[in-house]
């Protein structure tokens, strides 16, 4: 049997606590701050990974964009809020966002809001 020739690449491993967390600035978000996990400064093939963590009352801008993004809740109780209304999420809560939807995370609990978010490097943000 033939073995098959693996592809050298380089595998990345870094502590969450090595990215630094930046407040979100943009203009209908409050309390909110994102870590670029895995962004264009690793060189991935196709996705960013990003962290997001919103404090009680916090909420990113209600916005769309032409890319989809999956998002896994870490921990906290909040809602995504779409045309159809305000969908609760809690911790393990798995979330498609097609393009072209608007939406907006809000954290609608006491304690952190966490949420990891992929999103494909054509996203501009």
């Amino acid at each position: 049997m033939r073995r098959r020739r693996l592809k050298r690449v380089e595998v990345k491993i870094k502590q969450v606590s090595q990215v630094p967390a930046n407040q979100v600035e943009v203009a209908g978000a409050s309390g909110t701050k994102i870590q670029w996990l895995l962004g264009s400064q690793d060189e991935p093939e196709n996705f960013y990974m990003r962290l997001f963590e919103l404090e009680p009352g916090g909420h990113t801008p209600r916005h769309d964009h032409p890319w989809e993004h999956e998002v896994f809740v870490l921990s906290g109780k909040g809602s995504v809020l779409t045309v159809e209304g305000q969908l609760p999420l809690a911790r393990h809560s798995v979330v498609y966002v097609p393009s072209k939807v608007e939406h907006q995370f809000r954290n609608d609990g006491d304690e952190m809001l966490r949420f990891l978010c992929l999103v494909p490097k054509s996203a501009t943000y």
